[in-house]
């Protein structure tokens, strides 16, 4: 057996930083919460290259007196709590005394601090635990850290921290909800010498949601006003029509802490739940104070909590979220002058290509039928299966991809019987009986009945036709006048430039605005039904959410989302032309019989199956 030995205090220090020092992110948190606990009115955040080469955070907080400054760097030095009673029942941010044990450990810290009785400063340097610095110096009020090279001395955490950008993009975030926590105090973020974020300060909590989140958002809100004997909860909720396919707009702070918690996160989802479709999350900003013991040690990063009543809190915030959506109208309003300018075409097709249910082809398909013409017809090559069954076990119901059917009692394979049914003279023997509650569309044709699923079989043709144009760079644009302005956060921002290429490959334009607004000049074209605003979201919350996922499957899945959403619905009656139209445009597919999520297009029934339900064959 090995022998055991104690490690070194150098190697502890590591180890314990990175419990609480994970990336960037996590040094200005802990800094951050240090300056909001010492009576700050003012903070400013600043980061060079996503804060791993520079971080400064300065304060006007009542800053460290000269002889507290190197215990202030002990592991577990702390002026918050005094005893593990005090766990229960403490009300600042931090507590634990570990953060700039731990930040010193893997940076190169400095820190220069002064309180309001004294009339210098101190200045404070310390690399990787060990003090280089401590001197007097003219300083004014409050503390300013500086924080550069992180993770210099341990190489292998360096190595899997994200780009630049991204951890920009989590500072960034973070910040945000600081200052959302804090509305009181001014938060200033400076990215690579860019203001990104500048607070006033006042207090006024719509006010902060406004410069955060923009004015779309901030004119949607409820608000939420609640007290019980378990907490008390302030803040907004977004009505229906605002949400996001990820539940980062879900921000909600007990007793001034940004925390996650899945019984609060539970307990609004349920009370939307019918009022948003599946995987969509809301908008809110809510505030509690709970009046219960709250246990925040549970995890480091202390974003996690516990608290007694679980079942009693998630059915009163429930309820209380319930009655405001449902004591409000959410029917939206449209605006008068939302009618889409006359359609642009920036990049035309070499050979244009119909759409199924365009005017014109009606005309044209209608005038084809009086000359018994259905158009031109596309063979399909489909594999020849020598498989077959017994007629005595014929299946009730089977698709049309089975590798036997059953015809009067005989055995034919699929692939025989497909090259009848996929030529033009066959379409001409088609015989459409109607369509079945105003989804399925039935077709005679020789010893069997067809079922087409239309939202299906349009689906399938929309997505092929899509991911044609993808391959062949195909897709047009269509300009809007006035564009569409939008307010993306730091995460959406990363998210359009990251992905830039594969937005634009659809048709998008977009422009920066200035600040966090962004400018939608040029939508896709030939997409129906589909809301382009939502659209743009949504694409960009899939690619926030496609961890380890290739681009080419995200494109290739967003490309089904589309289609299932332009195409036609099940309910929607169509006519006779239109459906002549859209078999046509399937029957010319590789592989007609499986929408892109997997669901068979056509279904078929055999006269022999038919004949032995009514007894006729016994």
């Amino acid at each position: 057996m090995p022998n055991i030995a104690i490690l070194n205090q150098e190697t502890i220090d590591k180890i314990a930083a990175g419990e609480v020092v994970e990336r960037p992110c996590s040094v200005v948190k802990e800094l951050v919460e240090n300056a909001i606990d010492a009576g700050s009115t003012a903070i400013t955040v600043e980061i060079k290259d996503g804060g791993i080469s520079f971080i400064r955070i300065t304060d006007n907080g009542c800053g460290i007196e000269r002889d507290q400054v190197a215990v202030a760097f002990y592991r577990h030095s702390t002026s918050k709590i005094r005893s593990a009673e005090d766990l229960l029942t403490v009300k600042s941010l931090g507590f634990r005394g570990e953060a700039l044990s731990s930040i010193s450990a893997v940076a190169r810290v400095e820190l220069i601090t002064k309180t309001y009785d004294e009339l210098t400063g101190t200045r404070y340097v310390i690399e990787g635990s060990k003090e280089l610095s401590n001197e007097e110096i003219g300083a004014p009020d409050g503390t300013t850290f500086i924080v550069k090279d992180l993770f210099y001395n341990v190489p292998a955490r360096r190595k899997f921290l994200k780009t630049a950008q991204t951890e920009g993009s989590y500072i960034s975030d973070m910040v945000e909800k600081l200052a959302l926590s804090h509305p009181d105090i001014s938060f200033k973020f400076i990215n690579n010498n860019q203001t990104k974020l500048h607070t006033s300060g006042n207090g006024n909590r719509k006010d902060i949601i406004y410069h955060i989140f923009g004015r779309e958002i901030s004119s949607s809100l409820l608000e939420v006003k609640h007290e019980c004997e378990y907490f008390k909860v302030e803040g907004f909720i977004g009505k229906p029509v605002i949400t996001r396919g990820n539940r980062n707009y879900e921000n909600y702070f007990i007793n001034g802490r940004y925390v996650k918690s899945n019984i609060l996160s539970r307990a609004i989802e349920e009370a939307y739940k019918s009022f948003l479709m599946q995987h969509q999350y809301p908008f809110t900003v809510l505030y509690f104070t709970f009046f219960s013991e709250l246990d925040v040690n549970v995890h480091p990063t202390k974003m996690e909590l516990r608290f007694d009543n679980n079942n009693e809190i998630y059915v009163e915030l429930c309820d209380t979220i319930y009655a405001i959506l449902s004591h409000k109208e959410m029917i939206p309003e449209v605006p008068v002058d939302s009618t889409p300018a006359p359609k642009k075409i920036v990049h035309e097709y070499k050979e244009p290509i119909p759409e199924p249910f365009e005017k014109r082809r009606i005309n044209e398909v209608r005038a084809a039928e009086s000359r018994s013409v259905y158009g031109q017809s596309v063979t399909s090559t489909v594999k020849n299966y020598s498989a077959t069954e017994p007629a005595a076990k014929a299946p009730e119901t089977s698709t049309a991809y089975e590798p036997a059917q059953v015809v009067t009692g005989t055995q034919q394979t699929l692939g025989d019987y497909d090259k009848v049914f996929l030529t033009e003279s066959s379409k001409k023997q088609f015989s459409i009986i109607g369509q079945l509650f105003k989804t399925y569309w039935l077709i005679e044709f020789e010893d069997k009945l067809y079922i087409i699923d239309q939202h299906a079989a349009h689906e399938k043709v929309l997505y092929e036709k899509t991911m044609a144009r993808l391959a062949n760079k195909d897709f047009t644009s269509q300009r809007i006048s006035p564009p569409i302005v939008m307010t993306l956060d730091a995460r959406e921002c990363e998210m359009l430039e990251k992905y830039r290429p594969q937005i634009e490959q659809f048709g998008y334009e977009v422009e920066h605005f200035g600040g966090k607004e962004y400018m939608i000049s040029a939508i896709p074209d030939n997409l129906f039904n589909i809301d382009m605003k939502d659209l743009f979201i949504e694409m960009l919350d899939d690619f926030s959410n496609a961890t380890g996922r290739q681009t080419p499957d995200i494109i290739t899945e967003k490309v089904a989302s589309m289609s299932c959403k332009a195409a036609v619905k099940g309910n929607d009656k169509l006519t006779l032309p239109e459906i002549n139209k859209l078999i046509d445009e399937l029957l010319s597919l590789d592989n007609p019989y499986n929408c892109p999520h997997g669901r068979p297009t056509i279904i078929s029934m055999s006269k022999y199956e038919i004949e032995k339900k009514f007894k006729r064959i016994v």
